[in-house]
């Protein structure tokens, strides 16, 4: 049996964890889904059974904007369906969908500043996705609710939505430098 006195290392009780992970999903996106898919498969019946008789050009001016259009309905819904938000020692990563991208990976040496948002709302950012916006700066929002806003040393913002944003601001601060580290 070994006595740990306070102070020592072996209380981990206040220790922020190695690697904080966070993420938030949107269920109601996946109602997009069936509409990628429904022109998807409409783009493909055009391009198998072409009983067009006004000529070859509109077919495929059809299939293909079927197919476009389809293709991007579900790698958007995919893509923004769900986000994962990594904060280790260096940095924050941010992974959109369930193949991790798009990604934005942020080093905590380019971080100023980490505040927690009680709501970010798509609305203000002018949807669901990866945003940017000149006056609010780059958003990944997946869904109504709290998140996270990074003051990055360039004077921009980013913000994402992820379940329990305040523990994620709490570790961000605690791995600043202390010339960065919020005073109150």
């Amino acid at each position: 049996m070994t006595d740990h006195t306070h102070g020592e290392r072996g209380s981990t009780a206040d220790a922020p964890p190695e690697v904080w992970t966070g993420s938030a999903t949107n269920r109601v996106q996946w109602l997009l889904a069936p509409a990628g898919a429904l022109c998807l498969a409409l783009g493909i019946e055009l391009a198998v059974d072409n009983m067009w008789t006004s000529g070859i050009a509109p077919l495929a001016m059809s299939v293909v904007g079927c197919i476009a259009a389809g293709l991007l309905i579900l790698f958007g819904t995919l893509a923004f369906v769900h986000v994962a938000v990594k904060v280790d020692k260096d940095c924050l990563e941010v992974r959109c969908g369930h193949m991790g991208l798009p990604r934005r990976r942020i080093l905590l040496s380019h971080v100023e500043g980490a505040d927690f948002a009680q709501v970010v709302c798509p609305r203000q950012w002018g949807g669901w996705g990866y945003r940017t916006r000149p006056e609010l700066g780059t958003a990944v929002v997946v869904r109504r609710g709290e998140g996270l806003v990074l003051r990055l040393g360039d004077g921009r913002k980013f913000t994402v939505t992820v379940d329990d944003a305040e523990a994620a601001v709490r570790i961000i601060r605690d791995r600043l430098t202390p010339a960065k580290r919020p005073t109150a």
